[in-house]
């Protein structure tokens, strides 16, 4: 490939990747309209259920219905890494790896790889403007 080859390549490359980013945004604030108008929807049918004591409703236009969704969070991560294991519940943690954090531990100890740990690295491209 000639140097006069790679030029064009990057410059095509910049220009796809403004296009897509431009569009990405076009997008977005259409879409975080339509979001808006859906929340407020889902407000006021939660309330026509709350106002009528209802848990779903049948329309000829389709059914809505209510439920609980709970979510959990930690503010003392500390704390509850130590409830963790005082009560034996590593469930209470997704099972993802911190890729941060492993990389950093590799890289201070390279003899030391925990047994079932894979590891997949791939050469990527990174475009920047002059």
């Amino acid at each position: 490939m000639s140097d006069a080859t790679a030029e064009k390549m990057t410059s095509a490359y910049i220009k796809i990747r403004a296009e897509r980013s431009a569009l990405s945004a076009k997008f977005k604030a259409e879409d975080d309209k339509l979001v808006r108008q859906q929340d407020v929807l889902k407000r006021a049918l939660l309330d026509y259920c709350e106002n009528h004591g209802l848990e779903s409703v049948r329309t000829s236009a389709g059914l809505f219905f209510r439920s609980t969704k709970t979510k959990y969070w930690t503010s003392d991560w500390e704390a509850m890494h130590k409830f963790i294991l005082e009560h034996n519940v590593p469930e209470f943690l997704d099972k993802r790896l911190n890729t941060s954090n492993i990389k950093q531990f590799l890289e201070e100890n390279p003899n030391t790889v925990p047994d079932g740990l894979n590891i997949d690295k791939e050469y990527v491209i990174s475009v920047r403007k002059k």
